[in-house]
Parts: C-alpha cells; structure tokens; sequence
C-alpha cells in the first residue's frame, strides 16, 4: 500500500471541506481508512501453542505438509474437567446463585456423550465452558480445573468445532457454494478448483448433503433446505479444519422426530471417526438416545450421574428403587426423575428431597474410587506460560484475496434476494406514483415555491427511510454470522465492510434512481437532463449514507427488533432538523450540531439548490418570490452549491462506515476465562474415574433415597463434599 506524504493528504483535506473542523474529520477518518486497507490478515490463534521441545503433544497438522481432509486422520482429545463452578451474582440483592456446582466428568474420543437436563439445569452452560464459549461478564465467576490429554494445557492446542443452537447462513447461496467460499477463506492452501470440489464432494457424502447440494440454503422469506439439512451444513461448516472435539448446542431443537435422528446419526458417525463429541440435549427419543455412549445428567447445577448410557444409568437408579417401566423411553424416564414437580406443595417438596439425596449418592459415589495424577504448580504456570506466549501468526490468505471471495459472496446475496428487491422496487415506484399524483405537473405560481419544497421534503425522507429500514432488518442476523466466522479467523474485517459497500452499491442505486425516473417527470420538476441527473445523484448519495447508518444501528444494538426500534427514532431527529421545519439560522445553539450531520438536512439542499437555481417564477406583488435564487436564501441555502451538499453526504458515509467498523471490534463476542483452581499444597490434584456398579456396591452403601416422598420431618438436604479431602486414593497409605 503507497504511503502518502503529509503535502498529498493535505491537498486531498483542503479538496475536500473547507470547514477547519470538517478537514480535521475527513484526515482522520482518510488515516483510518488508510490503515484498514493496508492491515495484515487475521492474526489467528496457533494451532499448538506449546514448546517446541513438548514431543508428546500431537500436532494437527498433516504429514508432509498436505492440508488434512474431511475424511483425514482425526488428532484424538480426552477432555477432563474437574470441580468446575460458575457462578452469577445479584448486585441489587447482593445474592450469588450458582449456575454450575462442583461438576467433574471426562469426554473421550471415538464416543458420544450428551448432557441432558431439564430446563435450566445447565446443560448450555457447562458445554460452554467446555469450549471456552461463555460469555463474559463481570458478574459470572468460573474456576476449576480443564485437562487436555491430561494436560492442563490451552484448548488453543487443538481444533475445536462449536456447532450453536441457530443456525445463520447467507439464505441466497447453495450448500455447495457456502461450503466452498469456506474453504477459499479458511483453508487457502487449498488453491485448485479440482482439489477444492473433491474437498467439498467428500464432506458432502460425509454429512449426508449431496441431495440438497445445489439448492439455495433458504430463511424464512424463501424456502431453502430443510432444518435437518442446516443442522448438518452447520456441522459440515464446523468440519473443514479436522477438528479433534465437537461441541453442539440441542442439536435437535426445532427439528421433527425423524431430522433430529439424522442430526444425531450424523454425530454418531463423527464420534466413531474418532473425533470427540459432546452435545447437550433435552428429552431426545428413544432412538436417539441408544446412539449415546455416555450421559451427564444435571439438575439445577449439580450432578446427578456421569457415565456410560444405555442401561447402566437405569440399574444405577434402581438401586435406590426407581425403576423404569418396560416400554418407556429411558430418556423419558431419567428426565422425570430428576425434574421438580410444581403441581403442588407436597409434590415440590417431594420431588427436591428425591433429588437432593441422588446429588448426594452420586457425590459420595464419585468419591469412592479415582485414581492421582499429580500436577504441581509448576506445571500449571508452565501451561500458563504456554498460552500467554506471544508466538509468530498465521495467516489465512491476503486482504485482498479475502475481499474478492467476500466481495463474490456480497454480490451473489444481494443480487440473488429477489423477494427482498422485487418489494424494494414495487415500493419505490409506489411511492414515486404517489407522490407524483399528489404534485402532479407543477405550474410557476407563488403557492408551487411551497409545493416544490415539500415534495424535495418528502423526496428526501422517503429514500432515506426506505434504506436505513432495510439495513437495520438485515444487517443484525448478518452480524451473528460474521462474528462467527471472525472468531474462526477466517477474515478480517476491513475487507468484510469494504466488500459489502462496493456489493450493494448497483443494487442501492437502482430504487433511487427508479424513484426519481417515475416522479421527477411527473411532477414536473426543473426539465432539463443536467438537472435529472443531479437530482438522481443526490437521492442516490442519501441513500448510500442511510444504509451506512443503518449498519452503525445495527452494530450498536444486540437484535433486530432494537435496531428497528433505534433507527426510525434517530432518523426523527434528523427530519426535524432537516432544512424544512426548521431553518438553520433559527437552530438553539445547543442543536445547531445535528444539521451538520443530518443526511435528510444535506439530500433536502442539494435537490433544493438543484430545483430552484435558475428558475423564474410568476409574480405580480413586488414582494413576491420572483427567482428560485430568493427561495433558497429563505431557506439560507443561497451560498451552498451542489458539490458542498455530495462532499457532505460523503464525509456522513465516511463517518458511518468507521464508526461501523469501531462498533464491530468493540463488540465482538468476549468469553469468560476459566480461572485455574491451584492444587491443595502436598496432595496430588485428582481426576476422575469411570466406575461401574460393582466397585460401587464393594466400596461403598448407597445412601437410602426416598422415592414416594419424605420418609421423615426434615428434608434431606445435599451437603457439601469436600472435592480433595474426601477422596480415596488408590494406594495410599
């Protein structure tokens, strides 16, 4: 990128304003721009973060350099997880509630294990702190201990895939072009076509998509793929790096009984690939519940049973006399056992004595028979050294390779969205018509100086409007997506925003320009071709600066309901102060800012000076307005030009679209850090074991558990265990 001398940048700003302050904004935000263009590519986080000298820590990529595949060696993870707590606090009642309570459990490659749970019971919570995915906040607090290969390493070392409960894809593209612009963005050492179909035609075989692979993905305007399908394009999406773990939110949820098994299937399919899986899930079928290797069940935070599925959790309740029923689904059955029954009075309390004694009988269980893996302080400062070690990044492609592949996919959305842009056009004309009709064929009159300027008014208002409200409905799902395939690295932004403004330019300009060719005729407006042409330039210029507002509303709020709600109400202000109602001069001086920034102030001159500049109007008092020269002092536009109101609306688009790229990177998703719990000073720290019935009945008598309700006065209260002290160690002394 050419460096350009303070002389150059100069005569640009002096170019450009006039206005001291006006210069001042438009270096800043050239600097700016400046420097967006001409960044590095996305720093990413590295695929092994751990000492060059650590030859017992496997490395993801392929043997002799080849990019891995979809159906490629698999890096196996087993993931330990050991007294994990999360917890939120209360500021306005100065109360803690624990969200997560001194869970403890392992996820192994080649097997399926699903958390269930009924409704808040923290099944989302734990998968997300799992993969490092919960979002921060200065009210949550989390500690235990993660183990990676029974390592406490960064989870950084390895490839992770988070499969999120909705699924977001660019609605005009087809499966087979959404998975292939992946791969261009995060694998470019995938450089062939050839390679990169064969790429795309193994993971859809895989994934089981090839039926569905040439049709639009679909949203709820246009009919796409099934929700089954999207669950598995997600996965497909997740699968591109070979990732070594996949975590998936209710994979199942909103699907029918059949796609959810599919979903399942699917997953099932992975884990015996050899990667680690790890769902959460609520009540799933019968079916879907015998692919299941291992089961955590949680109520309220706590845990309830860890271990293998199938029939083992059903002969570990009876135990305590609850058995299932034949021909019930054990799904069906363990979330009605752990579930509160609200019904009654009697009901809850009997239902929360019957849990708190099985989160009692599966703590003690736990603690029963485990095995020591010592790891010293000095291992965990070394794997703290590991992950803040500033180390070389990689990068994913050029900012200009990215910008033409974002740039590709900007175009085929926009251009593709036929319902969006058949109701744009049918409303512009509309409106045009409208509008005409009410100032048909304008005559030269004194009372036509007042027509002409409400129809410039609403002219103005209307194509504002018409693009600030289609961004803001658009723009917030948009930015799911892009946060999401930021975090991947796939991108950066820079050429993510540069690309979408040049992409929806031609689609922008043409309602505009549809409106002007329908009303300006009618209406009668100055006839010459000049003026037509300025005329469409200025609503066109509006319109690309009201879109450009409506990405800053939607980076600013959280959903799109806000971001309708937001946009309208700041668009107001700027009517109000828009030249008409108000005249500048008249502004109170702590308003007399927001004409300058007003884009319905600037689009409402322009056409003024464009219409009435010139024009002669019919007179027969001495005081009448007799050129259009004294309309516009009357409106105290009479020392602007046309050129003034462009660099203006230019220097609004500017402003949006930096304030825009701000707001993203202010804004981007921030996940809480598991804060590390040291080990107890001379006792090894301790992960668990799987432990089956027998070694439980030998060791340790399950504490008796009421089934039919309490058995006596006082509830039975789950007590605190001690995650350290209570432990038995296997050889010690």
């Amino acid at each position: 990128m050419a460096v350009f001398g303070g002389k150059k940048v100069h005569q640009i700003v002096t170019g450009i304003g006039t206005n001291g302050l006006a210069q001042v904004v438009v270096a800043v935000a050239f600097s700016f721009l400046v420097r967006i263009f001409s960044a590095p590519g996305p720093a990413l986080l590295p695929d092994n973060d751990y000492d060059d000298d650590d030859d017992d820590v496997p490395n993801n990529d392929s043997p002799d350099g080849e990019t891995p595949t979809p159906t490629g060696k698999v890096t196996p993870v087993t993931i330990r997880w050991n007294n994990i707590n999360c917890s939120i606090s209360d500021k306005s009642s100065n109360s803690v509630r624990f969200l997560l309570k001194n869970l403890s459990g392992e996820a192994k490659p080649g097997r399926l294990l699903a958390i269930m749970g009924p409704s808040g019971s923290g099944k989302t919570t734990l998968l997300n702190v799992l993969a490092g995915q919960l979002a921060a906040s200065p009210r949550l607090h989390l500690n235990g201990l993660l183990e990676f290969n029974g390592k406490p390493s960064s989870r950084n070392a390895y490839k992770f895939a988070y499969v999120r409960q909705e699924d977001l894809f660019f609605s005009q593209l087809t499966v087979r072009e959404t998975l292939s612009l992946a791969i261009e963005l995060q694998l470019p050492h995938i450089s062939s076509v050839e390679e990169r179909d064969e790429y795309v035609n193994n993971l859809l075989f895989k994934i089981g998509l090839v039926s569905c692979a040439d049709t639009n993905v679909g949203d709820a305007k246009v009919r796409g793929i099934s929700g089954g399908e999207k669950k598995r394009l997600s996965l497909a999406c997740e699968l591109l790096a070979s990732p070594s773990v996949i975590f998936a939110d209710e994979p199942t949820t909103g699907l029918d009984a059949f796609q959810a098994e599919k979903v399942m299937e699917t997953l099932r399919q992975l884990a015996l690939d050899g990667h680690t899986v790890i769902c959460s899930i609520h009540q799933p079928r019968g079916s879907v519940y015998s692919k299941f290797d291992d089961i955590i069940l949680l109520t309220d935070g706590s845990l309830v049973y860890a271990g293998a599925a199938g029939d083992e959790p059903l002969a570990y309740f009876s135990k305590f006399g609850y058995h299932c029923p034949d021909h019930v689904n054990p799904a069906e059955f363990l979330a009605d056992l752990i579930s509160i029954d609200y019904s009654s009075s009697d009901s809850v309390y009997s239902s929360q004595k019957r849990i708190n004694g099985l989160v009692e009988s599966f703590s003690q269980r736990q603690s029963t028979i485990i095995y020591a893996t010592p790891i010293t302080l000095d291992d965990l400062s070394k794997s703290r050294r590991r992950i803040s070690k500033r180390t070389v990044a990689k990068r994913k492609g050029g900012w200009w390779k990215q910008f033409w592949l974002l740039l590709r996919r900007a175009w085929m959305q926009a251009s593709r969205d036929a319902p969006t842009n058949k109701v744009r056009a049918r409303m512009s004309i509309a409106s045009a018509i409208i509008f005409g009709s009410v100032f048909w064929r304008m005559g030269k009159s004194q009372t036509s100086i007042q027509d002409r300027m409400g129809l410039l008014q609403v002219a103005a208002i209307n194509t504002a409007m018409a693009a600030l409200t289609k961004t803001v409905g658009v723009f917030p799902k948009e930015r799911s997506i892009v946060d999401r395939e930021r975090a991947k690295g796939s991108y950066t932004l820079g050429p993510y925003l540069f690309s979408k403004l040049l992409a929806e330019a031609p689609i922008g300009a043409a309602f505009p320009l549809m409106f002007g060719a329908v009303l300006y005729p009618m209406a009668r407006l100055h006839p010459t071709l000049m003026r037509f042409g300025k005329f469409c330039g200025i609503v066109t210029a509006e319109s690309f600066a009201a879109s450009a507002m409506g990405l800053t509303v939607g980076a600013m709020v959280p959903t799109t309901e806000a971001a309708m709600a937001v946009g309208p109400s700041l668009m107001t202000v700027f009517i109000v102060f828009g030249g008409y109602y108000v005249n500048p001069e008249n502004t109170p001086i702590i308003f007399r800012w927001i004409p300058s920034v007003s884009l319905i102030r600037w689009a409402f001159q322009g056409l003024c000076i464009n219409e009435f500049h010139g024009l002669q109007f019919d007179h027969q008092n001495s005081f009448d307005t007799q050129t259009g020269e004294q309309a516009l002092e009357r409106l105290s536009f009479g020392r602007s030009t046309i050129r003034d109101t462009l660099l203006a609306q230019n220097r609004i688009l500017l402003f949006w679209y930096c304030t825009t790229y701000l707001l993203l990177e202010k804004n981007k998703p921030k996940y809480q850090q598991l804060e590390t719990t040291p080990p107890t000073h001379g006792k090894p720290h301790l992960k668990l074991e799987e432990l089956n019935s027998e070694q439980v009945d030998q060791t340790h008598e399950a504490p008796e558990v009421s089934q039919t309700g309490p058995a006596s006065d006082e509830p039975l209260d789950s007590t605190e265990v001690d995650p350290v002290g209570s432990f038995i160690l296997e050889g010690a002394q």
